[in-house]
């Protein structure tokens, strides 16, 4: 065999990761709130960026800077590809603002307070309450030790250690505690939580107690007729005081918040119906407009030499500073591109609720829409549209199907909704089976599995079938 060596030409396709397109990736994958910390971050980062509060100053600016930039012939040796942005005023994308228009006036009744947490809460009953300071410092101790439920997260002797006092101190300052609201909090176990409330109530049920100090995990698991051969009382007895526990609150403390709460959801698209059609508006007023600062702009028009050095960097900042104006109006189109073709495919849905939702996946809507897969997936994740229907996740519309009788597919959230409204219409003294319910699918011409029933159950929080019966 021969071996040489050539010269050959060849021609390849390469998609080149730069940074600018890294940037409009993660502008697009960002919820409204992600997109305004980003902001506030790159106005700190990069100093030709500002806040847009005047519309028509900063559309005069961009057309003398367009204009500046054709001036002289010295400027193209730096290659300023951000001309071509301020030239392109014509992208149906960008909302300007309107002209004259009314500053939002705001007053008190437009803000919430702070709901309270826990800690807080348990630490103004103990203020009012008279007690010893010694008492009183043990009790804001443990109540610093509860977690976010209620319950005691240390034991009485750790406690007395750290404090310096006796265990009968310590146990003075719970007991405190445990007289405080929520009723049930402070508790070191479930049954003590249930006891406490059982106690605050006045009930002096003597089975009722049984049946929470020895029986809960039979309880919990259904095994009613085996609590009522053990305790020797009718199973409607035990039917009876599961039925009262039911009403206790075994996460007594869940109520409050905490500083880790997410508390709002900022819907990305806004659905309103209007004359039998659906206008979808992008719901971006949380997000700053953002322009070209005009006194580092002026560093490139004028017409005096500038320093080399200030110039580049000027100039990296201003390409930097266009190139997320852009990749800002592209995500709102990308947007109002998906949420469009979604009330295209899913009006049924709108119109008559979730039993009408039809499968859907990513590669349908790319293609409608003329994007990338990931590119949707990216636009849809973490977002919010609201509807008629309810605030619900962009994610909510792609849903998996099963075939039916028809030929076509039924969505898996329809199946879910349909097997809600099966269990709600059973007679609770003889419930369905996993088994009779996937046959009364059959009836209705949809073809699914008895462990399909079962998975689907467990995702709604159904109960199966020996929790559900009542006698």
């Amino acid at each position: 065999m021969r071996m040489g060596y050539g010269l050959n030409i060849e021609q390849t396709q390469k998609l080149i990761m730069t940074p600018e397109l890294r940037q409009a990736i993660t502008v697009l994958q960002l919820s409204s709130l992600e997109l305004e910390s980003y902001i506030e971050q790159q106005l700190q980062e990069n100093p030709l960026l500002e806040i847009n509060e005047d519309q028509d100053k900063a559309e005069t600016e961009t057309v003398e800077m367009s204009e500046a930039g054709k001036e002289t012939e010295r400027d193209k040796e730096y290659d300023i590809d951000w001309e071509n942005y301020f030239n392109d005023s014509g992208d149906p994308g960008y909302n300007k603002v309107e002209r004259n228009s009314e500053k939002n006036q705001y007053t008190y009744e437009n803000f919430l307070s702070l709901a309270p947490t826990l800690v807080e809460h348990l630490t103004f009953q103990l203020n009012l309450c008279l007690c010893s300071d010694r008492i009183r410092n043990i009790a804001e101790y443990l109540i610093g030790n509860l977690d976010e439920h209620g319950y005691l997260q240390t034991s009485l002797e750790d406690a007395a250690v750290q404090m310096g006092a006796t265990r009968s101190e310590v146990e003075e300052a719970l007991k405190l505690v445990q007289t405080f609201d929520p009723s049930g909090v402070g508790a070191r176990s479930l049954e003590e939580c249930l006891l406490i409330q059982v106690d605050q109530l006045g009930n002096k049920d003597l089975l009722l107690r049984q049946v929470i100090q020895n029986h809960l995990m039979d309880l919990a698991k259904g095994k009613l007729s085996r609590m009522a051969q053990t305790l020797g009382v009718p199973v409607q007895e035990i039917q009876r005081v599961a039925d009262y526990i039911k009403t206790l609150d075994p996460k007594p403390g869940r109520n409050f918040t905490n500083s880790n709460e997410t508390r709002y959801i900022v819907p990305e698209i806004v659905l309103e119906k209007v004359g039998g059609e659906y206008v979808i508006l992008v719901n971006d007023t949380s997000v700053p407009r953002l322009t070209i600062n005009s006194t580092y702009r002026s560093v490139l028009s004028q017409d005096k030499d500038t320093d080399s050095k200030t110039r580049r960097f000027v100039e990296s900042k201003l390409n930097a500073a266009a190139w997320l104006i852009k990749s800002i109006e592209q995500r709102r189109m990308t947007l109002y591109k998906v949420a469009s073709c979604l009330v295209e495919l899913q009006r049924d849905f709108l119109d008559y609720g979730v039993k009408y939702l039809k499968p859907l996946n990513l590669k349908k809507v790319a293609d409608l829409v003329g994007l990338h897969e990931s590119t949707v997936s990216r636009a849809t994740s973490n977002k919010y549209i609201q509807t008629p229907q309810g605030v619900l996740e962009m994610k909510y519309f792609f849903s998996s199907g099963l075939s039916n009788s028809s030929g076509t597919m039924t969505s898996a959230e329809s199946i879910k909704k349909m097997l809600q409204e099966i269990v709600a219409s059973e007679d609770s003294a003889n419930p369905f089976n996993d088994q009779k319910i996937a046959e009364i699918f059959k009836q209705r011409g949809i073809k699914i599995s008895r462990r399909t029933v079962a998975k689907y159950r467990d995702e709604l929080n159904i109960a199966p079938i020996r929790k559900r019966k009542r006698y």
